[in-house]
């Protein structure tokens, strides 16, 4: 028998009345009557309500140790009264009276509560992050995340896939986020990178002829931190198959994502097969690529109105003489809704750093007319054509922003989600997956003015290699395609260029010389020369998957020892200066300013 335990903290029920039981754990709670002392033992399974009279001999021991010590308990299981039954806990049916306990592992005064799930700093929950992982939300999201895995795995090998490591010491990429750079002790003056991702191997595989690879890999890229990105590194399901088409891929990825959100969420599924939108109709209608399908707010285009002799609304229509744009949002029967509505919209604008956003509400039996602070400006005509555009009634109302287009879109897009919160028009109790399709193979670089590819360069384009118009590089599309859930991108993927000649061909329209590809994508270059299958696949990221499962915001929350916003280990002080005399094994210097 185990000396520390005969169950554990999550397991023992009525069944058990009578039963003369070892337990061990952390003390998470203790409550003080007096002539009798209650404490809540803790473990990985759940808690068991213990409990010691105070003629018992270890009551003023108990009474004294300090929360979060570590203690085995000798004693009797108890069946509670039904007045005292706890349903919250899986052990709620009984307790267990101490006969005799014992400290296994002592505990300092406690830099943060661990019994209570109330927000806490940042920096000491990340500094004592083995202490935030007791607690109990956080320390279910992280078995949540190891089950969810476990889960991928299985399915995936259902699926014919065969899991395999690619290396974590690899070349440096020219294209996408920064390297993690490892200098090389053996060739001094020369680094390994971190991958940003499998990319290059998984195609690789496919070349060495394994039909279908998978593995639940992590990626290192120095990116700042956002609220659904860990700066540093994250882990993602990477798969790619040979011999397929887009739609391939996609029946793969659908049919797991509908077990995975089924198995470990009581959300609805908005959608059992998953709507695709084309690029250019998700920035028409959502004013981005990441929609949120639960929202039902969609975004129109407004700009030909303000070329109407008939608006006065001079300010717009200066705007779009100069090349801006108008988008607008319709809200449904908003007549009613206070001033302040509208005008907490407009002020939300200018906090976004906009000028504000324009609004009216239609109105009137016999003549069309607008309510509010631009109404004046449209006559009834005009207002008769937003009506058709917009698909709009007497009582809706519509939200108008002006700008270049693309600060129109980053404006309209955030108004829809704003608006729609505002209404409560979301669903939180579902999930909206959609895939975006037909991205544009290149786009203009806004800093460089200079063509420069809008994805991943290794993507298939959607069009024979002869019929290429190399001077209309902006009307290639590829068979690229983005999974988003809720507004969360999950994952980018594609069906792989495989063809070394057009490869060369698609990378000069972005500048690249057949040598500069030669030199910077030798591996693969030289692979594909070697009959290489059609390819293609796509790399879901784990840590968002569980945060939309764990219904938590930050990725912080699912991620078992994250860094801060710095990209800052507070727990092991990384990163951290080296010796001089590993800075002269790798040959290096550092030079301080």
């Amino acid at each position: 028998m185990n000396k520390y335990r005969t169950h554990n903290c999550g397991e023992l029920t009525k069944k058990d009345n009578g039963s003369n039981v070892i337990l061990s754990g952390w003390i998470n709670k203790k409550r003080d009557h007096g002539n009798l002392l209650f404490l809540d033992l803790r473990d990985n399974f759940g808690i068991t309500q213990c409990l010691v009279e105070k003629e018992n001999e270890f009551f003023k021991n108990l009474e004294k140790t300090q929360l979060e010590t570590v203690i085995k308990i000798n004693g009797v299981v108890a069946k509670r009264t039904e007045d005292t039954v706890n349903k919250e806990i899986q052990t709620g049916e009984i307790e267990v009276k101490i006969k005799s306990f014992e400290i296994l592992g002592t505990c300092k005064e406690l830099p943060m509560p661990v019994f209570t799930d109330q927000e806490y700093a940042e920096d000491i929950r990340l500094k004592y992050r083995f202490l935030d992982l007791r607690r109990k939300k956080i320390h279910e999201n992280i078995v949540l995340r190891s089950k969810v895995i476990s889960f991928i795995r299985e399915e995936m090998i259902k699926l014919g896939f065969l899991e395999f490591q690619t290396p974590i010491l690899t070349s440096s990429s020219p294209e996408g986020a920064r390297d993690f750079l490892v200098p090389s002790r053996l060739n001094k003056g020369k680094f390994y990178a971190l991958p940003q991702a499998p990319q290059q191997f998984k195609q690789l595989i496919m070349v060495s002829g394994f039909d279908k690879y998978f593995q639940i890999a992590p990626c290192f890229r120095d990116e700042d931190a956002r609220a659904d990105r860990s700066p540093g590194e994250f882990y993602q399901l990477d798969l790619e198959m040979s011999f397929v088409e887009q739609e391939d891929v996609f029946n793969v990825v659908e049919k797991l994502m509908l077990l995975i959100f089924k198995k470990f969420s009581n959300k609805k599924m908005l959608f059992e097969k998953f709507p695709k939108i084309t690029y250019e109709d998700a920035l028409r209608k959502y004013g981005t690529d990441k929609p949120d399908l639960r929202n039902p707010l969609e975004i129109s285009d407004l700009t030909s109105i303000f070329e109407r002799d008939d608006v006065k609304f001079e300010i717009f229509k200066k705007l779009v003489k100069s090349g801006s744009v108008v988008r607008a949002i319709k809200t449904d029967n908003t007549k009613d809704k206070p001033r302040s509505f509208f005008d907490g919209i407009n002020n939300w604008a200018k906090d976004q750093g906009a000028s504000g956003m324009a609004y009216f509400t239609f109105e009137g039996d016999n003549e069309i007319k607008a309510k509010g602070p631009v109404g004046k400006f449209f006559s009834s005509e005009s207002l008769k054509e937003i009506m058709k555009i917009t698909d709009a009634k007497i009582g809706d109302s519509i939200f108008l922003s002006c700008n270049k287009e693309n600060e129109v879109l980053k404006l309209i897009s955030s108004a829809r989600d704003k608006i729609a919160k505002d209404l409560n028009l979301v669903n939180e109790e579902t999930f909206a997956f959609c895939w975006i399709v037909d991205y544009p193979m290149f786009e203009v670089d806004e800093t460089t003015k200079k063509i420069s590819f809008s994805h991943n360069p290794f993507s298939m384009p959607q069009i024979d290699e002869k019929e290429i118009d190399l001077s209309k590089p902006l009307e290639i599309k590829a068979y690229q395609y983005d999974i988003v859930c809720n507004g969360i991108e999950l994952s980018s993927g594609a069906i792989r260029n495989h063809k070394p000649d057009l490869m060369y061909k698609l990378f000069s329209i972005a500048g690249y010389s057949k040598e500069d590809v030669d030199k910077k994508f030798k591996g693969m270059i030289n692979a594909l020369s070697f009959g290489a299958p059609p390819h293609g696949g796509i790399a879901p990221g784990i840590d968002r998957i569980v945060m939309l499962l764990a219904n938590e915001k930050n990725i912080r929350e699912v991620t078992l020892f994250p860094m801060n916003q710095n990209a800052q280990d507070l727990m092991m002080n990384a990163p951290s200066e080296i010796s001089d005399d590993q800075l002269k094994e790798l040959g290096l210097q550092i030079k301080k300013k």
